[in-house]
């Protein structure tokens, strides 16, 4: 589909100057072609003058080679090659000086010199009007370019795809059915309106599609203009906004008049929160703020769609909290489709999607990869099979095996493994026992997630790893599991004092998780309800749901701050202990543990299983 704003193709341009280079050697042929020899011209300054009788007699006597006239100059060559110089009057002629002689070897020859110098005369006046067209033509152009590209401002910049160029469908998208159901029904009202509009219904205006970052949600919007196989417009929120106010709005109106003419066709605007925030707010400005007016013709133009218009808009982000109500409303934006993080089934049927155009092994499991990547967007998996891709290349494999996958989720999820810093023994073996105490602490937490690896080889900022994963998604935590998982944390730190009987800083995130989890008990999920009651303390700012924390706003007292911290200090104090019992009750499991961890650096969970002695995990009682 072409765009109205094309500006003049470079090869016009070149056309322009080859054809006025071409002009000027054209001309400086002509010149040098017409223009006399110079080693004649240099001669003829040299010549003796003598009178014009004596080169009458020469000539009578064939003394001379040559006679040439110009104008009222008259040069005779002698025999010798020399010339001499001579002058007669305008209106003599060859025949009137007696140089016609047939019989006479002489040559006269007549150089007229006022018709063969006038394109020498005239040619700089030429030369220099061709160019001043040249320069006037360029200059035209330029203008004519700017005007172009003034008036174009306002113009939209949206991506335009036909039906034809988009091969995304549904088939390329996993994890989502639900979103897919609710976005099914527009592709077949794009395809058949009259289906709906005859038994009196309305397709909704506008879908907006709500999840966190990674998710798909342009993949879902490009997949539903292939399906209906028509005319899709992409755009990004911040496009419309510049710096003039005014031009947002104009590329709003150039955008949506567009469509209409291409319609049914779909409109996508990605990040639409970039334009779409609430009006008025602090920091918004007023009502001439150009965010502001630009938001302003976007619920006027989906407003305002004719009743048989069949454009569809569709909007993603990731911060529903910050949009303006008006373009929430029904007759806007009257579907909100949630697309959440995926699940065990979505997850591996997302890798096997993303396992397309890769050579596969045939040892690869992607069922094991989807439990071992709990929490991650789509986005993520499709990254891990690019790593997994990357570390088979570099290892001079010619498939991808299972391996390769494993690595490849332990780099995105932990960071690349930092084998090259060096540690002394002292800290490695401050390190080792600090990860075992997690992953004893854990183990024996009956509520705590399965332990999966312990790693004293450095990633990322942290000197080890303890790798707990759980065993399927779960979407409700009790107060148990909480209490246990605050236990394992705090792991680490007692065995560094009950081993060392000493405190470093190889806690301090832990203690940071540890003390998040237990504030986040007594503030949002009222588990002291003696002393705090079932009540909500603080003002989160931003959608938790969407992983959008922007900070909380204080609305209680200074008494139930106290008890807040009181619950905080209590709680993690009583696990510290819990934790210190479990660590002296298998002190010796945990010297042969960090014994075999220091020699292989890192252990899996039958290694870790071998030395506690059984796979059956003990239940601890909460002190």
């Amino acid at each position: 589909m072409s765009s109205p704003n094309i500006l003049p193709p470079r090869r016009r341009q070149n056309q322009l100057f080859s054809g006025l280079l071409l002009i000027f050697l054209i001309l400086s042929s002509v010149y040098y072609m017409t223009a006399p020899e110079r080693s004649e011209d240099e001669k003829l300054t040299m010549a003796k003058e003598v009178p014009l009788s004596e080169i009458t007699h020469d000539y009578a006597s064939r003394t001379l080679t040559e006679i040439l006239i110009r104008g009222s100059n008259v040069y005779a060559k002698m025999s010798s090659g020399s010339y001499v110089q001579s002058y007669k009057e305008i209106g003599d002629s060859a025949a009137t000086l007696g140089w016609n002689d047939p019989e006479n070897p002489v040559s006269v020859r007549i150089d007229n010199v006022e018709l063969k110098n006038f394109f020498k005369a005239h040619l700089s006046d030429l030369l220099f009007f061709v160019l001043m067209i040249g320069l006037g033509m360029w200059v035209f152009r330029s203008i004519a370019r700017s005007q172009s590209t003034a008036l174009s401002f306002g113009k939209s910049r949206a991506r335009v795809s036909d039906g034809k160029q988009v091969q995304t469908t549904f088939k390329d998208v996993a994890g989502c059915d639900e979103a897919k159901n609710d976005l099914k029904e527009i592709v077949d009202f794009l395809k058949s309106p009259k289906k709906y509009t005859t038994i009196g219904a309305k397709i909704p205006r506008g879908a907006l599609l709500i999840g966190a970052p990674g998710t798909g949600k342009t993949l879902l919007a490009r997949a539903v203009a292939g399906e209906a196989g028509v005319p899709f417009f992409s755009i990004s929120g911040s496009e419309f906004v510049e710096m003039f106010v005014g031009v947002g709005a104009s590329r709003v109106r150039d955008l949506f008049l567009k469509a209409k003419r291409n319609a049914p066709c779909i409109i996508f605007i990605d990040e639409i929160d970039a334009v779409g925030r609430q009006r008025g707010g602090a920091g918004f400005g007023g009502g001439h703020d150009e965010r502001e007016q630009t938001l302003n013709q976007i619920l006027t133009e989906m407003d305002g769609f004719e009743k048989d218009t069949n454009v569809i808009v569709m909007a993603a982000t990731n911060r529903p909290d910050v949009l303006d109500v008006a373009l929430l409303r029904p007759g806007r934006f009257d579907r909100r489709i949630f697309i959440d993080k995926p699940d065990l089934v979505a997850r591996q049927q997302i890798l096997e999607v993303h396992t397309r155009g890769k050579k596969m092994g045939k040892d690869i499991d992607l069922e094991i990869i989807a439990k071992q990547t709990v929490g991650l967007a789509g986005a993520d998996l499709e990254n891990i099979l690019n790593e997994a891709a990357i570390f088979a290349a570099r290892r001079g494999m010619k498939t991808v095996s299972q391996k390769d996958i494993v690595d490849a989720v332990e780099k995105v999820a932990l960071g690349s493994e930092k084998k090259s810093r060096k540690i002394n023994e002292k800290e490695k073996k401050i390190t080792a026992y600090h990860e075992v105490g997690h992953a004893i602490v854990g183990h024996l937490c009956e509520e705590s997630d399965p332990l999966h690896k312990i790693s004293i080889i450095s990633r990322g900022f942290a000197l080890g790893v303890t790798w707990f994963l759980p065993k399927e998604d779960q979407y409700t935590t009790t107060k148990q599991k909480f209490l246990d998982e605050i236990c394992g944390l705090l792991g680490g730190r007692a065995a560094e004092e009950i081993i060392f009987n000493e405190i470093t800083t190889g806690a301090s995130n832990d203690i940071e998780r540890a003390s998040s989890i237990a504030r986040s008990m007594a503030m949002r999920y009222g588990m002291d309800a003696d002393e705090l009651g079932i009540v909500s303390y603080g003002e989160r700012q931003g959608s938790q749901a969407l992983g959008v924390d922007l900070g909380m706003s204080r609305n209680y007292s200074e008494d139930a701050a106290k008890k807040i911290d009181a619950f905080v200090q209590r709680t993690i104090a009583g696990q510290y202990e819990r934790a210190k019992g479990l660590i002296k009750a298998h002190r010796m499991k945990m010297d042969e543990i960090v014994e075999k961890l220091l020699k292989i650096e890192t252990m899996s969970l039958d290694e870790f299983l071998e030395i506690f002695d059984g796979s059956k995990r003990k239940k601890a009682k909460v002190e």
